[in-house]
């Protein structure tokens, strides 16, 4: 396990650290948090790794000067949630637990985590290099706007005044920087390594796109959203340029992402040596999100559903990219190994659980495409939708000795095998069948979002009419093998065009009655999403058109309980 005390150093025998991790999160050493991932690569390159978990910023800063300096560099993220929608809600009032810290305990990472972070590190060491990845650097790498300041605010790369930003995945990235810094490469050498931010004097001469400057954005909400189709546009594209805003008298300059990382760069991330446990240092203490997600296996990444209220694409990028089955197979049979497991998988999934594997029938189409979605307003005709290779997946897991269920916790995107037609093609009845009779433990959770297609269109949804097909469907399987199970559908109120009217007409749509109404989320405006911009602006940015917004608090608490009206 890697060392968060200078006691834990000594006991390993190490005399210096190469890099050291801070993080926002409690350490758990399992690939489903950051941190971990980017420690055990760094691990795997040779490299000795220390992690401060949620640092005390309030004292004296003994937490950031326990460690002393690296010989390489700090690394700086918020944990798996932007700091603030870890704190404080739709509504925004300060939650009252945290779900990533010992006991469920609030207020053990600051507002604005990454900023508060980076400027302490800078302050005591501001000689050592410090890079700043995970979600909330990621997503903040622009001009942004900041639902809890209601305002915009420049990239966190100003605010914090980190050396360099890492956005997206961070793996292949942060073993590249580290391998520059530890040669003493030259700046410009480090400033073209892919997925990297940082902030320049001189616009960099290399093929740009230059943004309109920050100060720009702040006069014009049109000119903020041009800035942002742009954005999303290169982060949509396989092949994409350096993008440049001004903010002051520096260019924030953010490099294009390496291509999808193949199967075996996948396969080899998910076979570091994980211990899949919470740091010793926790010992007798609960992590809620690790109860979560401890029996959990990741198939793949990515999500090309585009939603646009969600921020998995614009992180995790929209091209999937996923496991082998053997290399999935393989971390199954090792969960035997882990204290209380009982044949369990709690989720087989990912961002979107049926995505494994797929992509275009022609890669090369997808080369040059730059569509936000390859779902929505209609399926690409280009999009291979089969779930075969997903069915081959399942079976193969099944037959794991030790494993009972391997049920699916995801989120399951219904158009990728169902139209207002039925199943779209051979293999998506077979699928719907197996997931529901082998992957679902009663309850079948799945998020139609709202039942209006005027604000479903606003959402990059499919039209609610898929829903009841999908129901149709459910219940004939249901009725087929004697099954009393329940569909649960999730929605969401509050959104940019949403009005009070719409959510009455979901509370009386007949097509949700005898449904269980299990969760219900009120629209959080989250930067680097077209949802957001629209909640800034008031407009499409698509089109620029005007949209409808409620901003009213008590309002969108009204349109949230409409949901319980049946």
């Amino acid at each position: 396990m890697f060392p968060t005390t200078a006691k834990e150093v000594a006991a390993l025998g190490w005399d210096s650290i190469d890099v050291i991790l801070f993080s926002g999160d409690a350490f758990v050493d399992h690939p489903s948090f950051g941190t971990a991932v980017i420690a055990r690569v760094l691990e795997s390159h040779g490299y000795k790794v220390a992690v401060v978990p949620q640092p005390n910023w309030r004292d004296d800063l003994r937490d950031f000067r326990k460690l002393g300096k690296p010989n390489l560099f700090f690394g700086v993220s918020a944990g798996a949630m932007d700091s603030m929608v870890n704190h404080y809600t739709a509504a925004k009032r300060l939650r009252s637990d945290d779900a990533y810290t010992p006991e469920g305990r609030a207020g053990y990472r600051p507002d604005y985590a990454v900023t508060v972070y980076t400027r302490i590190l800078k302050e005591l060491y501001p000689e050592v290099p410090v890079i700043i990845g995970g979600i909330e650097a990621s997503l903040r790498r622009f001009t942004h706007y900041d639902y809890w300041q209601d305002a915009l605010k420049p990239s966190v790369l100003v605010d914090s005044k980190a050396d360099y930003l890492i956005w997206g995945m961070g793996e292949r990235p942060i073993a590249a920087i580290a391998q520059a810094i530890g040669r003493k490469a030259p700046e410009e050498e480090i400033r073209r390594i892919p997925q990297l931010g940082y902030l320049s004097k001189e616009i960099p001469d290399e093929d740009k796109i230059l943004l309109h400057p920050f100060e720009e954005c702040r006069k014009s909400k049109v000119k903020f959203a041009e800035n942002f189709n742009i954005i999303e546009r290169e982060a949509n594209r396989m092949h994409s340029q350096i993008l440049v805003e001004k903010c002051g008298e520096m260019y924030v300059c953010i490099n294009p992402p390496y291509p999808p990382a193949t199967e075996a760069e996948m396969d080899a991330i998910y076979a570091l040596p994980f211990t899949k446990l919470p740091h010793p240092r926790y010992k007798g203490k609960r992590i809620p999100a690790y109860d979560m997600i401890k029996f959990s296996i990741t198939t793949h990444r990515g999500c090309f559903g585009g939603c646009n209220f969600c921020t998995i694409a614009a992180h995790q990028g929209k091209f999937i990219q996923s496991r082998s089955i053997k290399s999935i197979a393989s971390e199954a049979e090792k969960l035997s190994l882990l204290p209380d497991f009982k044949g369990n998988i709690s989720d087989l999934g990912a961002p979107t659980a049926n995505m494994y594997k797929m992509h275009g029938h022609d890669t090369a189409l997808c080369e040059k495409c730059a569509r936000q979605s390859c779902l929505f307003p209609r399926p690409c005709k280009n999009l291979n939708r089969s779930h075969e290779q997903l069915l081959e997946l399942y079976s193969a897991v099944s037959k794991v000795e030790g494993i009972r269920h391997s049920y699916i916790g995801s989120g399951i995107r219904y158009d990728l095998f169902l139209d207002e037609s039925g199943y779209v093609d051979n293999s998506s009845e077979k699928y719907l069948e197996e997931v529901v009779i082998n992957h679902t433990s009663g309850r079948m959770k799945v998020a139609p979002e709202h039942t209006r297609d005027n604000v479903l269109a606003l959402m990059g949804k499919p039209p609610f009419t898929l829903f009841v097909v999908l129901r149709e469907k459910f219940d004939k399987i249901c009725r087929k093998h004697n099954l009393r199970y329940q569909l649960v559908p999730y929605f969401i109120s509050g959104h940019p065009g949403c009005r009070m009217e719409d959510m009455v007409a979901l509370s009386k749509n007949k097509n949700l009655d005898g449904l269980y109404m299990e969760q219900v989320q009120d629209f959080t405006p989250t930067p680097m999403t077209v949802s957001s911009v629209m909640f800034y602006t008031g407009m499409d940015p698509k089109n620029l058109k005007p949209v409808f917004v409620e901003r009213d608090i008590e309002k969108k608490k009204r349109q949230k309980s409409f949901f319980f009206n049946k």
